[in-house]
């Protein structure tokens, strides 16, 4: 295997000046994450359409073109950094093989967790609120024990497995605004070796299993979350049923093809085929999100942000869900691949 050490961007330290504006960003987000909380608490229906329908509808696109702006600034990031920034944190290094079994496992709570939009979150904003509180509670719990983002960002965090798929050709390297020092947390960095993917190491079995969900079972799971609607009363087992049932069953299809896939193809026509089904999973979403955000969505008022069905033709919105599929596929799968990092590792610690 290549030397991971050395096959890492450095960047300059930061300066003062820098630091402030970062912080600043840092401090500006994580107060807008407040903002909505509180909203989703006493006014649910402003917290909601906040969260779901302007938040996260923006969030996959961000993590594609430019994945390092969003992990230096993410809220839970900020949050699991701060016993490490205020020297509180016990500063353990995760063991590989926990790494491993924790990616596998934030897998699987994203898989678990996003299905539950359908019959909780997407229509409860008391549910949502505590939704965040537990991952908020949890990163700060894992940045209490283990170094930097080695605990959360690296490992825990249910958004990190999407990251890793989508983030592969960024538009720059960021410098790195939370690590000042590298003390090797996690190998491989995720912010800092080039073009990361799933699938960049197999140290373990565990990475190969989270990889192997991720990449092959996002794109059928997502054109199947969004053949559910959204359930207003809560109906027991057949609920859990009827909104798993289609996830489920497009994600087995989606690695299914992916597996076979994988055994025809060798060297550089897998990490193509790794791109290509980044580019069908955050082409999905946006073919039926925007959709629905602008009325146009499978289940009426499910996901809506603003009512556009008397002034926009439902064929200029095709039109648009069309140029932006061609846009991911094209900056995924056909734009030259850049050799940078989603960050740039800070310098290492002095023994």
């Amino acid at each position: 295997m290549q030397d991971l050490k050395t096959n890492i961007m450095r960047g300059k330290p930061l300066s003062v000046a820098n630091k402030r504006w970062w912080l600043l960003l840092q401090v500006l987000l994580w107060l807008i994450g407040l903002f909505i909380f509180c909203c989703l608490i006493w006014v649910p229906t402003l917290g909601i359409l906040l969260f779901w329908n302007i938040l996260i509808p923006v969030a996959p696109a961000l993590l594609v073109v430019a994945l390092g702006l969003w992990r230096n600034i993410c809220p839970l990031a900020t949050t699991s950094l701060l016993p490490r920034k205020f020297n509180f944190s016990s500063n353990k290094i995760m063991p590989v093989r926990w790494q491993g079994r924790l990616q596998v496992l934030s897998v699987i709570a994203l898989y678990a967790l996003v299905p539950l939009r359908h019959a909780l979150f997407n229509t409860n904003g008391l549910a949502t609120a505590i939704l965040l509180f537990c991952c908020a509670l949890i990163a700060f719990g894992m940045g209490l024990f283990f170094d930097w983002k080695s605990g959360w960002c690296a490992s825990l965090c249910p958004v990190h497995p999407v990251e890793k798929l989508y983030g592969s050709n960024t538009i720059a390297s960021m410098p790195n605004a939370h690590c000042s020092e590298c003390v090797n947390c996690s190998l491989p960095c995720p912010d800092s070796t080039p073009q990361m993917h799933p699938l960049i190491t197999r140290k373990t079995f565990y990475h190969q299993i989270s990889g192997l969900l991720t990449i092959g079972g996002l794109p059928g799971f997502i054109w199947g979350w969004f053949h559910v609607p959204d359930h207003h009363s809560w109906d027991g087992l057949m609920a859990v049923w009827n909104i798993y049932k289609y996830p489920l069953i497009g994600l087995l299809i989606s690695l299914s093809l992916y597996l076979a896939l994988q055994q025809l193809l060798k060297g550089p026509a897998v990490k193509k085929l790794i791109g290509f089904y980044a580019a069908a999973a955050v082409s999905c979403y946006y073919w039926y999100r925007i959709p629905a955000l602008l009325g146009y969505g499978i289940f009426a008022e499910d996901g809506l942000l603003i009512d556009l069905t008397g002034y926009v033709s439902e064929t200029m919105v095709t039109v648009i869900c069309v140029l932006i599929t061609c846009f991911f596929f094209w900056w995924l799968l056909i734009r030259k691949q850049r050799e940078g990092s989603w960050v740039k590792r800070p310098e290492y610690k002095e023994k």
